[in-house]
């Protein structure tokens, strides 16, 4: 009986994980609309913008940044290209491996995500603040 409600317990803990992060998102999404932005659109730019600041003007290679935004790499050279069309990032190629693509921001990327970034970070503060949703119990 013991391992049935510990188990229980460690799913219902699991969904509210993915409740949170669901309504986070979609919380995102609202918040970062009204810039043409949304929550993967700014969490590309916010990790390029890290980059940027820890490197002085650094480029990931798209695989890289795939594994920090946890987007397959299909969906992050879409969301890439759009952004490149936008003029917020630059595509190029990878001088250490010519089938390599390196992403960078431009200035009206540092721009948007300077705008977006007070945005995103009250979200977050205070979606992560409530914690899971009470509701679903």
């Amino acid at each position: 009986m013991a391992v049935k409600t510990s188990e229980r317990a460690l799913v219902e803990q699991w969904r509210d994980v993915l409740a949170l992060h669901a309504r986070t998102t979609c919380e995102l999404d609202r918040a970062l609309h009204g810039l043409g932005l949304g929550a993967s659109d700014f969490e590309v730019l916010d990790v390029l913008a890290e980059g940027a600041a820890e490197d002085g003007g650094c480029a990931y290679r798209v695989q890289e940044l795939a594994s920090r935004v946890h987007l397959s790499q299909s969906a992050l050279s879409r969301l890439v290209a759009r952004l490149e069309k936008d003029g917020l990032v630059t595509r190029g190629m990878c001088s250490e491996d010519r089938r390599g693509v390196r992403v960078a921001l431009t200035d009206a990327g540092r721009a948007r995500h300077a705008e977006a970034r007070p945005l995103q970070r009250a979200v977050l503060s205070r979606m992560l603040a409530e914690g899971p949703d009470p509701t679903t119990r």
